[in-house]
């Protein structure tokens, strides 16, 4: 079983779940945005620590998750060409496209390569001259800056036969997106602390003000997320609704000012579809005029993408905050990590790995939190 004990701080971890518990008088909606804090808040039992009044809902913020199919698909068509020799990072392999994924492309004969960074697929490219070298570039703000520092190398020292596969997000625009949804109950958010480290946070007081609703910067780590609610609970009883950093010791209000400037150089907004959401507009980036000599759907022209989700699938609802993993009917029989029919069970970041790595195959009640100890989290070993 899990306790609270095993928090990094126990005793600070009391004092915040009481304080929450103190504060909160009425139903709360929580969005936390990163998948990373979604696997904090399940692997550690946050959500049945906190009162029944204040629920958690899981964001996109998944950058595996949210890519969407048709570039997996078109990332399939490329990777199986012979003259190409494909790199991604390891948690995009098995991501499933329309019949297959890359481990299948690579059984197949397709050079599909493991890389840790996009360099190393530069200098792969540097080291095969005449073949053609493809990374897979997806994620939200904290991945696109090593990218677009990659593709600027690459012009720099005048290396050809090197290209991206662009699948970049942005978190802002989901968010409005969120908002906008008719069926959105989040009256709150916890932003992603590492996307605002690179991107700061001015562009939060705007939507925080349009929507009313407080947006509050944290971390990963479980006393980071329940500070995180600990403050969005004060200001949505109190009515309020501004940007509060949580995690001033990683995020500065400009963030990084040359990871910025080298986005500026390299990438320009433009619309971008998300897997199971659809397409969000100015929620992406796309190669600029000055690099798209270097983008690989413009280099290989892939066309005749026909897409097709399985029809069992509901990850798209789990990634708008519609439903929780367990509640889709394919969820640990149908779909499973060696056997998932959807990206959210695949990705070290998904809703569903989570629930499933943690054994939250269903929602049982559990002990919440108050002034007696020991406080017991979830059902879980």
């Amino acid at each position: 079983m899990k306790y609270i004990e095993e928090f990094q701080d126990p005793e600070l971890a009391r004092r915040l779940l009481d304080d929450i518990h103190a504060t909160v008088t009425r139903p709360w909606a929580l969005m936390e945005v990163c998948g990373g804090q979604t696997h904090t808040i399940i692997r550690h039992g946050i959500d049945q620590l906190l009162p029944d009044l204040v629920e958690l809902i899981h964001g996109p913020g998944c950058p595996v998750c949210v890519t969407p199919l048709e570039v997996i698909d078109k990332a399939l068509e490329i990777a199986s060409r012979p003259e190409v020799i494909f790199c991604s990072f390891g948690d995009m392999l098995r991501v499933p496209g329309t019949g297959r994924d890359l481990f299948q492309v690579r059984s197949e004969g397709g050079d599909v390569r493991v890389v840790y960074s996009p360099l190393d697929a530069l200098n792969i490219a540097q080291q095969n001259p005449r073949r053609e070298v493809v990374f897979f570039g997806i994620g939200f703000e904290t991945t696109a800056p090593p990218n677009a520092m990659t593709v600027y190398q690459a012009k720099k020292l005048g290396i050809p036969n090197f290209s991206l596969l662009v699948s970049h997000v942005r978190v802002p625009p989901a968010i409005e997106a969120i908002m906008r949804s008719p069926s959105c109950r989040v009256q709150g958010f916890l932003a992603a602390g590492h996307v605002c480290s690179v991107m700061g946070t001015g562009e939060y007081p705007e939507l925080a003000e349009r929507h009313r609703v407080p947006i509050v910067v944290t971390g990963f780590e479980p006393l980071d997320i329940l500070e995180g609610v600990r403050r969005a609970v004060y200001q949505l009883e109190r009515g309020e609704h501004t940007v509060d950093n949580a995690y001033a010791r990683a995020v500065r209000p400009e963030g990084n000012p040359a990871a910025l400037a080298m986005l500026r150089d390299v990438f320009e907004v433009t619309d971008r579809a998300w897997r199971g959401i659809g397409t969000i507009p100015d929620s992406g980036w796309r190669l600029s005029d000055r690099y798209r000599e270097y983008d690989a759907e413009h280099r290989f022209q892939v066309s005749g993408i026909n897409t097709r989700e399985p029809a069992a699938c509901r990850s798209g609802e789990v990634l708008q905050g519609l439903i929780k993993p367990h509640e889709c009917e394919a969820f640990g029989t149908l779909c499973t990590p060696r056997s998932p029919l959807g990206a959210t069970m695949v990705s070290s970041e998904g809703a569903c790995a989570a629930y499933y790595l943690y054994r939250r195959l269903e929602l049982t009640p559990a002990p919440k939190a108050g002034t007696a100890a020991p406080l017991e989290a979830s059902p879980v070993v």
